[in-house]
């Protein structure tokens, strides 16, 4: 079975994943290193394989449009892109739908533990929502 995406599906795809990193990048701004999160977590999306792989090593800057000045306004638009991308890919692909959970926990595990100290604890509130969204499908 194969993924048939179009443009607007790669963009929902694009934004809930790098939104993912980008809810841990700012939640890593008090005390931690939100630029080492950041990139940290991008490195990991770009190591993804398949056609999730494929999806979002095509980033396109122009679609990925996060807007906020704080963690809450970034979050109401990040966690229902998650839940949406799943949704779409479990219905045409469920193993693309793992493949891209397993990506962005992935992401999102090496945007947390930069330096294998434990994470502090809103680090393991956000990455508890953010699985949460990408279970909710």
């Amino acid at each position: 079975m194969s993924v048939t995406l179009t443009d607007q599906d790669k963009a929902t795809l694009r934004t809930a994943a790098y939104g993912a990193v980008s809810l841990i990048s700012a939640t890593s701004a008090v005390g931690g290193s939100p630029h080492k999160a950041a990139t940290d977590g991008s490195i990991a999306l770009g190591s993804a394989t398949g056609p999730i792989g494929h999806v979002l090593a095509d980033v396109k800057a122009k679609e990925i449009t996060l807007k906020g000045k704080n963690v809450a306004e970034l979050a109401d638009q990040v966690l229902p892109a998650l839940t949406a991308a799943m949704s779409l890919l479990k219905q045409q692909n469920p193993a693309e739908a793992d493949n891209f959970r397993n990506a962005v926990l992935v992401a999102v595990e090496s945007a947390t533990s930069p330096d294998k100290a434990a994470p502090a604890p809103a680090l393991v509130d956000m990455t508890r929502k953010i699985t949460t969204a990408l279970d909710a499908a």
